[in-house]
């Protein structure tokens, strides 16, 4: 019945590119007012901050909750994710997926996932290491004149007050840097910069020091 319904609802939680969660409050607010529809929340970030919505799925038979296995556990490129949901929901999902899903997992994928779920001392001390590492940067960014979401992801998004976002992407790929630039509406005046190692990001804030 739900798989019939026209359209659904798809929020992700955190949010990219800002690196925004929203609170579990306001996930309620939104299920209870689309109690017909599929809500789907995509928390491919949830790990790195935020609240997850699995702890919703016994009061709301339309939440489904989906995560990958390409950000905290290390395995992009595997195609690995999961679904959380009530169980009518799930087996709705069974029937269709193949039609929809041209990666489907091979005997490698399963393993690697299989091992990602059960390393998980390696699995918290790198997302808390990642979370570090992104609270420094994140001060080290506003120090230097940045304007700087409260991210809640492997990222940050960021603003220079007088630099505009498209030069400084120019300038930082001069330099052999990589970041995300969106020449989009309202958000083309930000970066997207993934978080790496504290040396990756201390190189970063050396060559902003360079070229600002």
């Amino acid at each position: 019945q739900l798989m019939n319904s026209s359209g659904g609802v798809v929020i992700a939680n955190p949010n990219a590119p800002t690196g925004i969660a929203l609170p579990l409050s306001a996930i309620r607010r939104i299920l209870d007012g689309n109690p017909d529809t599929v809500v789907i929340v995509d928390e491919a970030y949830i790990d790195f901050g935020g609240q997850s919505a699995v702890s919703l799925i016994d009061e709301y038979p339309n939440l489904l909750v989906v995560h990958t296995f390409s950000k905290s556990r290390a395995l992009a490129g595997m195609r690995i994710g999961l679904a959380f949901g009530d169980s009518g929901l799930i087996r709705a999902l069974e029937k269709v997926k193949n039609s929809f899903n041209s990666y489907t997992l091979d005997r490698l994928a399963l393993a690697a996932g299989v091992a990602a779920l059960e390393d998980d001392e390696y699995y918290r001390v790198t997302v808390s290491k990642v979370k570090e590492t992104r609270e420094w940067f994140t001060a080290e960014l506003r120090k230097r004149d940045f304007s700087v979401t409260d991210s809640s992801a492997n990222f940050v998004f960021a603003s220079h007050r007088s630099v505009r976002a498209e030069d400084l992407f120019r300038r930082l790929r001069e330099k052999r840097i990589l970041v995300r630039y969106f020449k989009k509406p309202k958000i083309d005046n930000h970066l997207r910069i993934t978080i790496g190692t504290d040396e990756d990001m201390r190189t970063v804030i050396d060559v902003l020091d360079r070229i600002l």
